[in-house]
């Protein structure tokens, strides 16, 4: 990968990282799958007026769009509502590396294995802890966030089959099809269009600027970026890179929020990451 395609990767997952803490602010004032109708509606609607239609079938757009709002953002943010704390959410969300290589059918050499252990040793632990009751996360948490990561995965699958098209346009135009399914979801799950009008209408200043940095930074920029990545390497190659997704994540979540790293915590993400890290050593030899 050329150092361009490194820089952007590294800034990819910075915003990622640190947006788990902007979810969380966002989540103070607005239920979650408002937060996520309103994030996927602004990343949207706007832009469709300028940006053109990317040259890729309607059905894989709709696949993409469904799949990363409804399926990855919808429920990831139901279970930072209340079942996970942002950082431990930043780390178990990157279980979507491995299922994104598995599931693109790639050959997987003996040290990959290594690295899937490690990580799975590192994800066993988490929900043991979860099991338990340990500060942060619950099963049901754990559980989300691993079907969240799933549909991240399958999304990462999509786009990549897309090919080489306009990164910033298949965002858009993918947004406008995770709107349907969240509103259903927002109406049947969180009250009616009225109400939902209300606390919309209620939220502060600081609110809307965490939709707005949802739908602009994190969502146009970030998936147009990693899309734009995955079209031109393999996944093995450019996924790696969201290690790094927890380090800012979990450090964000500590200064802002005071979230405690117990020794627990640092030795399962320690174990995630050296599985990743071993996995990206293994996919460059």
């Amino acid at each position: 990968m050329p150092f361009t395609h490194l820089a952007l990767a590294l800034a990819v997952v910075a915003v990622w990282g640190t947006n788990f803490v902007v979810i969380k602010w966002g989540l103070a004032e607005l239920p979650p799958f408002l937060l996520a109708t309103l994030r996927f509606g602004l990343s949207s609607l706007p832009f469709m007026l300028f940006i053109r239609r990317p040259a890729t079938p309607w059905w894989r757009l709709v696949a993409f769009g469904v799949l990363l709002g409804a399926g990855q953002f919808g429920l990831l943010f139901l279970a930072m509502k209340a079942d996970i704390s942002p950082g431990l959410a930043s780390l178990v969300v990157q279980a979507q590396v491995f299922i994104t290589i598995v599931m693109a059918g790639q050959r997987v050499k003996p040290l990959q294995l290594g690295a899937f252990g490690l990580a799975l040793a590192g994800m066993g632990w988490i929900g043991w802890q979860a099991h338990l009751g340990g500060a942060g996360i619950s099963l049901l948490g754990m559980g989300l966030v691993l079907s969240a990561a799933l549909c991240w995965s399958v999304a990462n699958l999509v786009a990549r089959g897309a090919g080489k098209v306009d990164a910033l346009g298949f965002m858009v135009w993918s947004s406008l099809f995770a709107l349907p399914p969240l509103l259903l979801m927002t109406i049947v799950f969180e009250g009616g269009a009225e109400h939902l009008v209300t606390v919309a209408s209620a939220a502060s200043v600081a609110a809307w600027a965490t939709v707005a940095w949802q739908a602009v930074g994190n969502t146009l920029f970030g998936y147009g970026a990693w899309n734009w990545l995955l079209a031109r390497h393999p996944p093995a190659t450019v996924t790696p890179a969201a290690l790094l997704v927890p380090v800012f994540g979990m450090g964000a979540s500590a200064i802002v929020f005071g979230e405690s790293l117990p020794a627990w915590k640092l030795g399962a993400a320690g174990l995630v990451m050296a599985g990743l890290a071993l996995n990206l050593w293994a996919a460059s030899r």
